[in-house]
């Protein structure tokens, strides 16, 4: 049963074999983790707005599942534009904090930095089918089987641990203890969900044993994972987005890397 709703699951982007999604993903983290600057970052960005649309997500559901990591940009590029290194002209100084053009111009290098890895990887996961990913992870990227069904099924157990909360919430209030005291109560709520969590986990684990999953002998797969000619080509446009950004930022003199 797929866990992505049918509307995603329409769109183009969701069609893309999801091991070739995960190399553009990796591709775009780790080069853009070289490197602060805004150039490459700034072209990732333009480029991943474009390609929002085809991804099947609502205006709603983008902003729910980016908030984060927009909210953890902002702040990032907040603190970094009051705390950052001081380079170039002073634009603000008010005691203890200053805000120069060095700092504000590495400020901005960060926030797109964040958006531009963070966003592509919550594209990736909305619009991927968990099993999809672990049949490609087995058969494409040939990683150990035993591995990758103990990683889909616990990814299978996120959605109960959210209704276990829910749960756990309305079982606390309903005997009146829940209404007051919220860090005390969310220590307790998140100290009773781990010990189910373990509890379930150590019951799959040995339901999973039973069954054969933690053999070593090779395993048959219910729906083959196949890398199509659209999948080469997207993993070939990433590479090309990618490497034009680097090149790009190397020609202007922006690039600089971290190490």
């Amino acid at each position: 049963m797929s866990l992505i709703v049918p509307e995603i699951r329409r769109s183009w982007i969701a069609s893309v074999n999801p091991l070739a999604k995960l190399v553009v993903a990796l591709l775009v983290g780790v080069t853009l983790v070289l490197s602060i600057d805004v150039v490459s970052a700034g072209i990732v960005v333009a480029v991943m707005v474009v390609l929002l649309p085809f991804a099947g997500l609502s205006a709603r559901q983008l902003a729910a599942r980016t908030a984060p990591i927009v909210v953890s940009a902002v702040l990032a590029c907040i603190a970094t534009a009051l705390y950052g290194v001081d380079d170039g002209a002073t634009l603000l100084a008010l005691r203890p904090v200053t805000v120069t053009e060095g700092s504000l111009l590495l400020a901005v290098a960060i926030l797109l930095r964040v958006l531009a890895v963070g966003v592509p990887a919550v594209v990736l996961f909305a619009t991927t089918d968990p099993t999809d990913l672990a049949d490609a992870l087995a058969q494409l990227a040939k990683l150990p089987a035993r591995f990758v069904l103990g990683a889909l099924a616990a990814l299978r157990l996120v959605g109960l641990l959210l209704e276990d909360w829910e749960a756990l919430g309305l079982a606390r209030r309903a005997r009146g203890v829940a209404d007051s005291g919220r860090i005390r109560r969310f220590l307790v709520q998140a100290g009773t969900l781990l010990v189910f969590a373990v509890r379930r986990g150590g019951k799959l684990a040995t339901a999973m044993e039973a069954r054969g999953f933690g053999g070593s002998t090779p395993r048959s797969w219910a729906r083959r994972s196949r890398l199509r000619p659209r999948d080469v080509a997207v993993m070939v446009v990433g590479a090309a987005i990618v490497a034009a950004a680097v090149t790009t930022a190397v020609l202007v003199g922006s690039w600089r890397p971290v190490l």
